[in-house]
């Protein structure tokens, strides 16, 4: 199971809100068959989904930020809850080796928004006059 391929898509989005969106979906997705098996997978998927909706929320908000150090925070909790999501997915896929072979895209798609939230971050963090709006 890809993330991109549960929202029918072939390729990972470049806009990272769609990204996130489509790793939200794959995290549902991911879970509904885990909540079935037993009440302590099914307490781990609701972590699972409560951090992995949050990124791509964080992500929308940051859009928003009214200012840009508002904008790195709401990156920066994003960042968190993706490594957040990243550690339940590993745990349950260690829980329960049946789950392993569908948490491992999973895993690895954590793994590269938490990069490209890290150097985003960076980025914004570096450059004094990005995001910046003229007033």
């Amino acid at each position: 199971m890809k993330a991109a391929l549960i929202c029918g898509m072939s390729e990972k989005p470049y806009d990272l809100r769609a990204r996130s969106f489509l790793y939200a979906c794959g995290i549902v997705s991911f879970t509904r068959r885990i909540a079935e098996r037993d009440h302590i997978l099914r307490h781990l998927a609701w972590q699972l989904v409560d951090a992995g909706g949050a990124v791509g929320a964080n992500l929308e908000e940051s859009v928003a930020g009214q200012t840009k150090p508002d904008f790195i925070t709401k990156q920066f909790i994003a960042l968190k809850e993706a490594r957040e999501a990243r550690f339940w997915l590993r745990l349950i896929a260690a829980s329960d080796l049946s789950f392993k072979a569908d948490a491992l895209p999973l895993i690895q798609e954590s793994t590269e928004l938490i990069a490209i939230l890290t150097a985003s971050i960076k980025t914004a963090k570096s450059n004094p006059n990005r995001g910046e709006r003229d007033r």
